[in-house]
Order: C-alpha cells, then structure tokens, then sequence
C-alpha cells in the first residue's frame, strides 16, 4: 500500500468488548456505568496452594457461537477471544469486507503471554505422558501472531497481519500501530485490539512471585482499588477488546456511526529497570506527551482533553507514578481539572489485551458522555490526589480523551481520542 499524501482521519466504526463484566458491548459497558465488579473467586483451576485465589475471569463464554467445534479444539483461548471480538466488531462496523476492501484492511492486536493455557496443559502431557502424545496443534495454539493470523484468514484481510508483544502496553500498542496504518499509509480498515487468557497456575504464580497480586482473597470484589491508601496490588483479568478503524471519509460515505476518532498515539520506553518505574515516571510522560503532540496535528490542545483512562493498576507504584506523570505531562492546572478512572478497579488487569479493552471503554466515553469510576476508591492515598472519579459513573461530555497503558521492560504507550462533533 502506497504511503498516503496527506494524513488521513481515523474512525472508530465498530467495537467490541468480551469482558470479567460481560460478554458483549451492551452488557460489558452497563456493568462498567454502574460500577460492578468482574471479580471473584479463580474457577479455572484449584487456587488453593496459591497465595492469591481470586481473578476476573470471563464468564458463561461459548465459543461456539463464534466458530465451529474443530476450530474451538484448535484454539487456546486468547484465540478464541481474539477471533471472537472481531466478528463482533466487524458486524458492529456494518462493514462487508469484498476482495478489494480486503487488499486494503489488516489486523494488528496485542497479547501479552500467548497461549500459556495450552504451554501448561502440553507440558503437563509431556511429563506424564511423553513426547509422543504432544498436541500436532501444540505450537500454532500456543503461539501469540495465531490470533491476528486467524483473524485475517477467516475475514479476508489481507493487510498487514501482526501481533504486539509488549506486556501490559501490547493492546494500547496495537490500536496506535493500526492507527497509523491508515493515516499515513493508505490503509482503509484495520481491525485492532488485544486479548489475553492467562489465568492459569504458572502465571499466578509468577506474579505473585514478584508481589504483584493482591491477596483480598477474602474480598475479591473490594480488591482491585486503584489510588486507594489500602491498595496490595493487581488483580489478573482475562477477555477481549477489539474495535474496527476506518478511514474516515470511507466511513462517511457509507453511513457509518462512527464512536470516536482516533488523533493522537505515543509510545516510549523508560530505559530504567526490569518491571518498575522511574520516580519522576519519565516514561509515562513521554508518551502521553508524544501522544498531545500527534493529537495537536488534528487541533487537539491539551486543554481539550477532559477524562484520562489511566492504566491504574491498583499497585503502589504505578498508581502513585502515574499521578505523578499525569502532573507533569499536563501541567499541575490542567491536571487538576482532568477526570480520571481506572476501569481495572471492575475488570481486573487484562494484561496484554488491557489497552485494547480500555481503548474501546474511552470511545464509549466519548461518545455516550459517561465516564466510568473507579470503584473501591474509599481512602484515597495521599500521594493521588486527582479526581479519579471515585465510585460513582460521572456523565459529563468531553472534548478528548487519553487511554494510558505501561508495561514491564519499561514499555509505554498513550492513545488520544476525540469526540465526534
């Protein structure tokens, strides 16, 4: 595809959301309004040697309705959701991909750990019961590029066909990459995201391991508490959120509701250390301030952003970090009127898929003027003291809205969105 002449607006015409809250759009992004909770006890496996049993699992998913009974024996479940959300927002889109619109769409999304179900379950298969009798499926199952790659074959696009690897900034990563697809290089439609099924033993495990879990495990819906004093960590999450972007003209003609627009994306890396931020959160701000700077080529200041979706862990260090770098990539004035939430107080932390999830959230934002809370948020830490939308859903219309994401290896990436006029 030939790099186009003049940037190209961008268009958010379809999404979709597989969620710990819900298992559509509509259902997903009510619970979120109203502030409920996705997490409970672990389920997927017996937690009971683990420090930490609870997560928010994604709940009453049937496959089936998605694809057919072999592919689903095919399929870890990172596939599944992935493959899933984008017939969803595909069909949400109105979109008909014809063999010219395929030549000219792709797929870009984020994972952040693959197919660690099937890496476990293979694994144990070998140990007991030998090589021999290792899945002939094992390895495209397992591997992370399966679920753009069947993305791509089963709705004929024909594009750029990748996956983003970038830890909890893989999502967030994606729908930029995508983003720019279309606005410099001639591409008509991406279908974009991330997913993430990781709630097994090994990966509780690990996290635990570097005292990244919280262990509320005796109150598994009041444990996810982003800028809360009494905060123990993060609460792993698993599902999908994936959206169709639209060259904008493209879309007008055709009649398409459009959500939002995507104007601006920045990413960068703290250069720093293994799984933990810089004090001065130096990263965080580079990104979000490459992101105001790209948002500045389509007229967006930022004055004009109103609501931050922040990547709000519920650790110590990020919520506290991430405050910090939200003072001093806007200025303490302009800081200080943002409204702020972190949906994972609701949907745990979906790891790799959290910034394709949040991305759609921030567009559902805009454009129904309700900004989700950030629930648990009862004894708010000294340290965060912005207006984080404390428990309650705030409706109020913005002009702009950023979705932030960070991840371990100091990757980082911002998304800045805009309202349709």
């Amino acid at each position: 595809m030939a790099r186009t002449q003049s940037p190209k607006r961008v268009a958010i015409t379809g999404a979709a959301l597989l969620s710990p809250v819900g298992n559509d759009l509509a259902s997903s992004w009510k619970a979120l309004q109203e502030g409920k909770s996705g997490i409970g006890p672990i389920t997927k496996f017996d937690p009971s040697n683990q420090k930490t049993r609870i997560a928010a699992e994604v709940k009453g998913f049937v496959a089936e309705n998605y694809m057919d009974k072999k592919a689903v024996k095919r399929f870890d479940p990172f596939i599944q959701y992935a493959v899933a959300t984008a017939k969803m927002a595909l069909d949400d889109s109105g979109l008909v991909i014809t063999p010219e619109l395929g030549l000219a769409s792709g797929c870009i999304m984020g994972c952040g750990l693959g197919g660690l179900t099937t890496i476990e379950a293979n694994h144990e298969v070998l140990l007991t019961r030998g090589p021999d009798r290792i899945s002939p499926f094992f390895i495209p199952m397992m591997i992370g590029n399966m679920a753009p790659g069947q993305i791509s074959i089963e709705l004929g696009l024909k594009g750029p066909n990748l996956l983003v690897s970038t830890a909890c900034a893989a999502g967030t990563h994606a729908v930029g990459w995508a983003f720019q697809q279309i606005r410099d290089n001639g591409y008509t439609m991406m279908v974009t995201g991330g997913a993430e099924a990781v709630i097994t033993p090994l990966a509780v495990a690990g996290f635990n391991a570097v005292k990244a879990l919280s262990t509320r495990n005796d109150e598994p819906e009041k444990a996810s508490r982003p800028f809360d004093k009494d905060r123990d960590g993060f609460v792993i999450g698993e599902g999908s959120g994936m959206m169709v972007l639209e060259e904008w003209d493209h879309a007008v003609a055709r009649g398409a509701k459009i959500y939002a627009e995507v104007v601006g994306f920045g990413a960068s890396g703290d250069a720093f250390h293994m799984t933990a931020p810089p004090d001065d959160g130096e990263g965080a701000i580079l990104a979000m301030k490459a992101a105001m700077e790209d948002a500045a080529g389509s007229g967006i200041m930022p004055s004009d952003i109103g609501y931050i979706n922040a990547h709000g862990t519920s650790t110590d260090l990020n919520d506290q970090i991430e405050t910090r770098a939200i003072k001093a990539a806007f200025g303490e004035e302009l800081a200080r009127k943002l409204a702020i939430s972190s949906t994972k107080s609701m949907t745990g932390h979906l790891l790799g898929a959290a910034g394709g999830l949040e991305a759609v959230i921030t567009a559902l934002a805009l454009k129904d003027g309700v900004l989700p809370p950030t629930i648990n948020l009862d004894i708010p830490d000294p340290l965060c003291d912005l207006d984080y939308v404390p428990n309650v859903a705030r409706k109020v219309r913005v002009k702009a809205a950023m979705s932030n994401s960070f991840g371990f290896g100091g990757t980082n990436g911002c998304l800045v969105l805009k309202a349709v006029d």
